[in-house]
């Protein structure tokens, strides 16, 4: 069915959910911090994020930001709280989904399919993109794969969206504004998820900062993706 992450501290409610929507036919991981489930969002992909608000580290809201940050995974938010205002403040924030508790495990399930159905008809609407190459790095955006000098690169979905998106305009300084916008949807943010992101991405393309071959910063201005030795056309 989907895999889902749970993120609860109560660990009576977090058990009961994790039996609920294992018999469910649903792959379930969990975890008790927002730390914890940043960690497993930069390196699994799932199908969707249950989230309470209550963390013992990290209020949701702040979680939710967070992980918006890193990743586009659908988010139902399961919470006691049921202020109005609160729930359009979150859905306005990112959250795809909201649910007060108590609720039934009936309810939670429609709840993950009917996310999963808008995620699904979302991705259907995007027309296949064609396979970009640049130097020796290439990007397959229909199929979600990278590779470099053909060495298949293991990428987490932020990630490759972002190296998607530079590798699209090859020698194209791209503000940050625009890769906030464009690549994390969001129309502000903290400039520090894009430099985290670049760090890992350069590490895994087998390079640094200081000793760039494909990802150059230009401070203040922006970011370009161009092959060793200078830009080209897009093959």
């Amino acid at each position: 069915m989907a895999s889902v992450l749970v993120v609860e501290d109560d660990q009576f409610v977090r058990s009961a959910l994790i039996r609920h929507l294992t018999e469910a036919s649903h792959t379930v991981r969990s975890v008790g911090t927002a730390l914890e489930a940043l960690r497993e969002v930069a390196h699994i992909r799932f199908d969707v994020v249950i989230l309470d608000l209550g963390l013992p580290d990290l209020d949701g809201s702040e979680a939710l930001k967070m992980l918006r940050g890193i990743t586009d995974v659908p988010v139902i938010i399961a919470t006691a709280r049921d202020d109005e205002t609160e729930v359009v403040r979150l859905l306005n924030a990112g959250a795809d989904d909201y649910l007060t508790k108590p609720f039934s495990v009936e309810h939670l399930s429609a709840r993950i399919a009917a996310v999963l159905r808008r995620a699904r008809a979302t991705a259907a609407d995007v027309p296949p993109q064609a396979v970009i190459r640049v130097g020796g790095l290439i990007v397959d955006p229909l199929r979600r794969q990278a590779e470099l000098d053909g060495v298949r690169l293991d990428l987490t979905r932020r990630e490759f969206d972002l190296l998607a998106f530079l590798a699209g305009r090859p020698g194209v300084v791209v503000a940050r504004r625009e890769l906030l916008a464009e690549v994390w949807q969001q129309a502000y943010g903290d400039d520090q998820t894009i430099d985290v992101h670049l760090s890992w991405l350069r590490r895994k393309l087998g390079e640094t900062a200081a000793r760039p071959r494909y990802l150059h910063t230009l401070r203040g201005v922006g970011v370009k993706l161009e092959p060793p030795g200078g830009a080209e056309p897009p093959r």
